[in-house]
């Protein structure tokens, strides 16, 4: 969320038309080619990056622009302010035709820095990356004092690793490990000299102090990125960088077929191998050929980055780092051991030790996500209690840290990635869905397309019912979660919850001992196999409303119950259909009273009703009794016209023996009662009774289904014409209109040509049968294909014998 005076600034960004924006860049271009860059100058460029960078399509920038704005980024003499901001320019515009940097090994490392960046958010359209790889290798090879600084071009190999894994050639290769291998484990121990001295300045004061631990100690091992000083030497510096490449490189670097092993297979190697290894001394590491020496380095970093973590430290930023470095150096130690087993008997007993100390520490609960991943990576090998490490991951983590919009991300990512590897474990993420659906409620705008692709593997036909009851309750739970935050006994120093809203009502029913069943079922960590109807909560909780996190997560609903109902019908079996089609159609009237979220949700349960009734026909007639219940009430018939409409339709299109052979003509005429008395209550006119306006497509549609019925049992015939009579008569009442509501004249005239067209089918009834409802034969495709049964023919016919009956009519 941004402040006012930011979205005030973007606002304005985004409302700036192309011929504004011509002139400005006019302006710029003027200012670009002055001896003096100014702060006007800099000023128009920040204006800018913000006016490109607002929109998500591409702003077009005039020709004379773009080049002046590659040319100040190549001047030497350019400020560094104004180089990164022409950089960041040009990669906004990325990929574009109008750009032509190209990789200049003259520049100093800053400005190729820069350039780099650019070149690799163009993509590899001219073997760029490739380009920029090679540049970047060519310094690493010149060991020359007055070469390019590698501190600024190091971050670009990463990247040019990640994009295209094969510029490197082996021996290329090997040479980035062994200068890999030096930073990471030679680098100074010395901090930096100061850039500038006095002239009154002691040799002593000159003198560059030892680097220092978290703790203030001064260290006695090796420099690593949680060592601390007050400035740093260039190779300290390349060891920060080559500890942020570790793991991209490694991945490149590793053995082919390692990372794709089966989880199996994997275990029973690294049981075989722990049973006959033991650990390698870092004194015969030396002797181990680049690669592996790397690893082997890299293993010794890690351990070192875990006892490092143990120290306390003194600044809280410090504190943050050391958690951050102890994520990664769990993933990067997770790679280690899977390239090479070796390394799973040195790891273990110190991640064991770590998981005891971080499992019960809130701060450093970004750790326990990937200890979680090394553990179910590598199977029963880790000899440790899996089940106990994910109980706890998806018990008390989303409960107590669902309010942390970065660990929301990093867990849902977590449950996505390692699906495959999760086996018997599964059933307990499934099981742990109401504690996932936390995230997703205080996080939904951010979290909504993470958990579209989550949910197939959430589904299973046991928690199905209960899912959907969850997903349909997901604003309600927002609302609980807020009062859940402003009830908590020690409130953050920055409220997470929103401040303009004052609920005093909403808290108080959420400490009253009454409510607190309904409250905690609500908040339950796992599912529970039993539904709550929590209408009593909607009502406490309706102040809330209002809010804009459960307004957030009500716009999110519809999309994540598409998503649950496409996964939902690959598992569900005949009876979970029945049961989830009694499910839509008892929750259409039970739904949490946020603004528009009704319509939201009956615009998909209504679509949802009809896919299942397709997946099995029989449905209609199974459900007979629940149907002719849910017809059989008016009330909140307009919010619900979508859904009733649906119903209407399927009962018109299988409540047929066609599709059924237990469908009776009791059935048709007790459907064909109740949906002629529906539709006399909804089209009645009388100025007395509260009715609700209804849609004509109801209407249309209560009309055509009616029909259907009387064509399937022929006694219903003369009332059903009757009916339609008496709604094309109504059509040209005066107050038809207002019965229609926003449709008006043209809803009455649609309702008339309907009624018009089913009457003259009425009077044919074998006609009625063969177009209302058609046979299996007849909807094949070999019947629209075949010239002398083609369903065109058919109709044409139909056609003519109608008109001919029509004509013979008194006028």
């Amino acid at each position: 969320m941004f402040s006012a005076g930011a979205e005030s600034l973007l606002h304005q960004a985004r409302e700036i038309q192309d011929e504004e924006l011509k002139k400005f860049c006019s302006r710029i271009s003027k200012l670009l080619q002055a001896e003096d860059l100014g702060p006007d100058t800099l000023d128009s460029l920040q204006r800018l990056f913000l006016i490109i960078s607002a929109t998500k399509y591409n702003r077009r920038l005039e020709k004379t622009c773009v080049d002046l704005l590659q040319a100040t980024l190549g001047l030497a003499t350019c400020p560094e302010q104004l180089q990164v901001l022409c950089a960041a320019i040009l990669r906004e515009m990325s990929p574009s035709d109008s750009l032509s940097l190209v990789w200049d090994h003259t520049q100093n490392s800053r400005q190729l820095n820069l350039v780099a960046s650019v070149l690799l958010a163009q993509g590899d359209r001219n073997e760029e990356v490739s380009a920029v790889g090679q540049g970047v290798l060519r310094a690493l090879e010149s060991r020359q004092p007055e070469g390019p600084s590698l501190r600024y071009l190091l971050p670009i190999m990463a990247k040019v690793v990640v994009l295209s894994p094969g510029t490197l050639q082996e021996d290329q290769a090997t040479l980035l490990s062994k200068r890999l291998v030096d930073w990471l484990r030679y680098a100074s121990l010395q901090q930096g000299l100061p850039h500038s001295s006095s002239f009154f300045s002691t040799p002593r004061a000159r003198q560059p102090g030892p680097i220092t631990e978290m703790d203030g100690a001064v260290a006695t091992d090796f420099f690593t990125v949680l060592s601390t000083g007050h400035r740093f030497t260039e190779d300290q510096w390349l060891n920060v960088q080559a500890f942020s490449m570790l793991r991209a490189w490694l991945l490149h670097s590793g053995p082919e077929g390692l990372g794709t092993l089966d989880t199996d297979d994997r275990s029973e190697q690294e049981g075989s191998t722990l049973s006959v290894i033991s650990a390698t001394s870092s004194s015969a590491g030396r002797l181990l050929p680049p690669r592996e020496r790397l690893r082997e380095v890299a293993f010794e970093y890690c351990q070192r980055l875990i006892e490092q973590s143990n120290r306390r430290a003194l600044r809280k930023g410090d504190s943050d780092l050391q958690k951050a470095c102890l994520v990664e150096a769990v993933l990067v130690l997770d790679v280690l051991c899977r390239q090479d087993p070796s390394f799973l008997y040195r790891s273990l007993s110190c991640l064991k030790a770590l998981h005891g100390r971080v499992r019960g520490d809130p701060a450093s609960v970004r750790v326990l996500l990937p200890l979680a991943r090394f553990f179910l990576s590598h199977g029963e090998a880790a000899a440790v209690d899996s089940e106990a490490v994910y109980q706890h991951l998806f018990t008390r983590i989303p409960l107590e840290q669902f309010h942390s919009p970065m660990l929301a991300f990093e867990f849902v990512q977590f449950c996505r990635d390692n699906l495959h590897l999760f086996g018997g474990h599964l059933g307990t993420l499934r099981l742990s869905f109401p504690n996932l659906f936390k995230f997703l409620a205080w996080n939904s705008p951010p979290l909504t397309s993470e958990f579209v692709a989550l949910l197939p593997a959430l589904v299973d036909a046991g928690t199905a019912l209960e899912m959907l009851h969850a997903l349909l309750d997901l604003p309600c739970l927002t609302a609980v979660l807020d009062l859940q935050l402003r009830s908590s006994p020690a409130p953050s120093e920055r409220p997470l919850w929103d401040t303009s809203l004052r609920a005093p009502s909403c808290l108080e029913a959420f400490r009253d001992p009454k409510f607190q069943g309904l409250f905690q079922y609500v908040l339950r960590p796992k599912a529970s196999g039993a539904t709550e109807r929590l209408v009593p909560l909607y009502q406490l909780l309706q102040p809330m409303a209002g809010c804009a996190r459960v307004a957030q997560c009500a716009e999110a609903v519809p999309t994540l119950l598409q998503a649950f109902f496409s996964a939902v019908t690959q598992v569900a079996d005949g009876a979970l259909i029945n049961q989830l089609a009694l499910l839509l159609l008892g929750r259409s009237d039970s739904l949490y009273p946020a603004p528009g979220y009704a319509a939201r949700v009956h615009s998909v349960l209504s679509s949802q009703f009809l896919a299942l009734c397709t997946l099995k026909p029989s449905l209609v007639v199974e459900l007979a009794r629940d149907l002719l219940e849910f017809l059989g009430s008016v009330n909140g018939l307009r919010s619900r016209a979508s859904l009733v409409t649906s119903v209407v339709w399927a009962v018109g299109e299988y409540l047929s023996v066609a599709y059924d052979r237990r469908c009776t003509v009791e059935q048709i005429n007790k459907f064909f009662e109740a949906l002629e008395a529906l539709l006399f209550e909804v089209t009645q006119c009388r100025p007395s009774a509260a009715l609700p306006r209804c849609p004509p497509k109801v209407v249309t549609a209560l009309m055509t289904t009616l029909t259907k019925l009387a064509s399937r049992s022929q006694d219903l015939i003369p009332r059903a014409s009757l009916l339609l009579s008496k709604m094309r008569t109504l059509t040209q009442s005066p107050a038809t209109g207002s019965m229609h509501g926003e449709h008006g004249e043209e809803g009455a005239e649609a309702i008339c040509t309907r009624a018009t067209e089913l009457l003259t089918l009425l009077k044919m009834p074998s006609v009625a049968q063969f177009v209302l409802t058609p046979s299996t034969e007849v909807c094949s495709p070999r019947y629209h294909r075949d010239v002398n049964t083609a369903l065109p023919l058919a109709l044409r016919t139909v056609s003519r014998l109608v008109e001919r009956e029509a004509g013979l009519l008194p006028g």
